[in-house]
């Protein structure tokens, strides 16, 4: 799959991004981050509105444009990332975030929307990376340390990854018994005035 997204330059850096392409989602600045990094490739997994134009302003870039995955397919794209770039600053929960986070893959996003809700101050540069919003020399940086040593891309995406194992159905469900046993039990000690 690595060498598919990468152009058959499966040695070279690559960049993934995965998701719908509309104008919204700001896949525009991406050029100009690629612009700032010689020798990295780009690799768009999705389709949508603005494909065509996106394709266009591609041109003559080391980007590749795969169509929609599925299943084991999108799977593997995601694992063939070195990190995951998403400069939207519209998204409400960030899906793709999460799903690139599960696959161990760094991500470095815009801090906007849902976003910092997956990645929060306190697991900032720990789990993922985030960088304030239009600014492209933060978003450049912030790549680059992860590109040029995997010792901390491997460390990151581990912790990612780490990270999404709390994120399951039975996790939040457990967290969810926990939180209403607890307030049950508060409500009862004070109703009736006993601690025990």
């Amino acid at each position: 799959m690595r060498i598919k997204l990468s152009g058959g330059e499966p040695e070279k850096p690559l960049i993934i991004h995965v998701g719908r392409f509309g104008r919204e989602k700001n896949l525009d600045f991406l050029k100009r981050v690629m612009e700032k990094l010689p020798g990295v490739r780009i690799a768009f997994v999705g389709d949508g509105p603005y494909r065509a134009e996106l394709e266009k302003m591609f041109t003559g870039m080391p980007a590749v444009f795969t169509g929609m995955f599925q299943g084991e397919e999108l799977s593997q794209a995601y694992a063939s990332g070195d990190v995951f770039a998403m400069p939207s600053e519209s998204e409400t929960l960030g899906q793709v975030v999460l799903e690139s986070m599960a696959s161990g893959v760094p991500v470095v996003a815009a801090r906007a929307g849902g976003i910092p809700d997956i990645i929060p101050k306190d697991k900032e540069g720990k789990t993922s990376f985030l960088f304030t919003p239009g600014d492209l020399d933060e978003c450049v940086r912030k790549i680059e340390q992860l590109l040029s040593s995997k010792d901390l891309r491997e460390s990151v995406g581990r912790a990612a990854r780490e990270e999404m194992e709390n994120c399951d159905w039975r996790t939040a469900s457990k967290t969810i018994r926990n939180e209403h046993y607890s307030t049950a039990t508060l409500y009862w000690q004070k109703k009736t005035g006993r601690t025990g």
